[in-house]
């Protein structure tokens, strides 16, 4: 792959590799993919660069055994040293990511964040709280809105928070669809003051262990808070999309409105998260993304008069007085 500085003056990466980074979009997030195949040329290259990174380094740690998480994690710490620094590196993910930092100015607070979050999957972190909750939902998720925003571009630093709130409600549904792996794996991200508000103060106590009716009911509710929180922060990401380029903003909304879906879905199974993963089909996928389409077409107007150019982004958004939205906002 030659040294790190090799392919600094432009796109030149070889179409094997570029294949590689598509690939793992396609095989850990179909809805993902679907949405990134909206972005045209250059800009989805970046974007599978990034997406790839990140999947690399949450299976590092996901895969990794316990005992070796905390070096797998002090592993990947060095790799954005190396990342950040430039150096010559035989590792095209490394060179790949050298060269998108340095392009979008991309701030080390967003991947030092995110790879705290994995930490927090690594230590076991009782969620107590819901801002621990949200704590996480921003490092592992909202983190990675702020690093698109830099690599799609926005009209203006305002929309990063947006970017945020996307990724914050994004990660919420998540965690409402995945309730049940997540339950037989020892892991419970709904917070316990949740839990406790509807009568479900015993359940981080039963990880793993069959539910009676009364703790179904209580997760159930629980469910729903979280998907109906997630709403608010779709609502705000909602405002931002102006702010991006007009086919940036198609393929964002188009994600939107999938992963929005699959709260729809966990929804109409009355909240009840061990019926069985809620997931969207693909003819629901393409559906979804004639909407999104039709939302941009009602935009020409407005991105007609007003042309899309980057923004500089010098300031680095910060948990949580940038990121939060509070009760009185809502």
């Amino acid at each position: 792959c030659g040294a790190g500085g090799s392919r600094r003056g432009g796109d030149v990466m070889p179409k094997q590799e570029k294949q590689v980074f598509r690939d793992t979009i396609q095989h850990h997030s179909k809805s993902f993919s679907f949405a990134s195949s909206l972005i045209p040329g250059d800009a989805r290259r970046h974007v599978e660069v990034l997406y790839t990174w990140c999947r690399r380094a949450d299976d590092a740690i996901d895969l990794a055994p316990p005992e070796a998480q905390d070096d797998a994690l002090a592993g990947l710490r060095a790799e954005l040293d190396l990342i950040y620094e430039g150096g010559p590196s035989d590792d095209a993910m490394v060179v790949a990511m050298q060269d998108l930092v340095r392009r979008f100015q991309i701030p080390r607070t967003y991947p030092d964040e995110l790879l705290e979050g994995m930490a927090m999957d690594a230590r076991g972190v009782a969620y107590t709280e819901m801002d621990t909750l949200l704590l996480y939902c921003y490092r592992v998720a909202g983190t990675v809105g702020l690093m698109m925003s830099h690599v799609l571009g926005v009209r203006e630093p305002e929309a990063l928070q947006n970017a945020v709130h996307l990724g914050i409600a994004m990660q919420l549904t998540n965690i409402c669809r995945d309730v049940r792996e997540d339950w037989a794996r020892g892991r419970l991200y709904i917070p316990h003051d949740l839990l406790e508000k509807h009568g479900g103060r015993a359940l981080p106590a039963q990880l793993g262990a069959a539910l009676s009716l009364q703790f179904q009911d209580a997760l159930a509710k629980s469910v729903r808070d979280l998907l109906d929180l997630a709403d608010v922060y779709y609502a705000s990401a909602d405002t931002g999309l102006r702010g991006l380029s007009w086919r940036a903003a198609l393929a964002v909304r188009a994600a939107r409105y999938i992963y929005a879906e699959i709260g729809a879905e966990v929804r109409k199974k009355n909240y009840d998260v061990f019926r069985g993963r809620a997931y969207v089909p693909k003819s629901r996928k393409y559906a979804l993304g004639l909407k999104a389409l039709g939302a941009a077409v009602l935009e020409v107007p407005f991105r007609t008069v007003n042309r899309f150019s980057r923004a500089p982004l010098s300031k680095a958004l910060h948990f949580p007085g940038d990121v939060l939205i509070l009760e009185s906002d809502g």
